[in-house]
């Protein structure tokens, strides 16, 4: 890992409240947001954007679970099965992050989107 400088403190920044804000608009991951940009804008490889946006969207779905779950938009029952399944899932993820290459990340990364956005715009 390099020494961030100002340009990339603040671009980091700016990556982050775009991806709280569309984050708390649209609940979607925080990652379809920030990975593309940490590996465009910032400069980080495949798996720093990948490792950076997990470590970083922790805070970003607390403040927005917790926002929801004020205004009682929040299923509990269904949340405790998700984050269930999301942490034993979640080691798996990691292992196979580690032994990918970047551009399996890449081509993984970008199917998965244009999966989801096909799935969206056909529902």
């Amino acid at each position: 890992m390099r020494a961030p400088g100002v340009s990339t403190f603040l671009v980091a920044g700016a990556i982050g409240i775009a991806a709280g804000l569309l984050s708390g608009l649209l609940g979607v991951g925080g990652g379809i947001v920030m990975v593309p940009l940490l590996v465009a804008v910032v400069g980080l490889t495949q798996h720093e954007a990948h490792a950076t946006s997990l470590a970083a969207i922790a805070p970003i779905a607390a403040v927005g679970a917790l926002r929801f779950a004020l205004a009682g938009s929040v299923d509990l029952g269904v949340a405790v099965l998700l984050a269930a399944g999301s942490l034993a899932g979640a080691p798996l993820g990691a292992r196979v992050l580690r032994r990918a290459s970047d551009n399996a990340l890449k081509a993984a990364f970008g199917a998965l989107m244009i999966a989801v956005a096909a799935g969206l715009l056909l529902a």
